[in-house]
């Protein structure tokens, strides 16, 4: 199985993520968030090797067939994958309670509803 679709598919989620994160709208950026995680889980994913003919499972011996597609980029993608959702659900909560608060999902309008007397922070280095 050719590899080809896949890079091609993955460098589509990280342009279309890219493009989604550079919006001033809450959503399309949560949005890409979620893009680029599913990227970066689908680069993963090929860098591990894909083929269909020999299972990730070590028969006999213990060493894996060099042939075999590795099990480590699968495992490491299974946890990414309940992370990035985790991750996402924080996000919405975020994203609801400032739509809620400040009425707008514009970051700009966002970083004008700040009040004008706040001190800045210290600048000590």
């Amino acid at each position: 199985m050719t590899e080809a679709p896949f890079i091609l598919l993955a460098g589509l989620f990280f342009t279309a993520a890219i493009y989604l994160m550079l919006s001033s709208r809450i959503i399309r950026i949560m949005l890409g968030v979620s893009l680029l995680g599913n990227a970066v889980n689908l680069t993963l994913f090929i860098a591990g090797r894909m083929t269909r003919e020999i299972p990730p499972v070590i028969t006999g011996g213990d060493v894996l067939p060099s042939t075999a597609a590795n099990p480590l980029p699968q495992a490491l993608i299974l946890t990414a994958i309940v992370i990035s959702f985790s991750f996402f659900a924080f996000l919405m909560v975020l994203a609801y309670r400032a739509r809620q608060t400040l009425d707008t999902d514009d970051t700009t309008s966002l970083r004008f509803s700040e009040p004008a007397d706040a001190a800045l922070p210290p600048r000590e280095y």
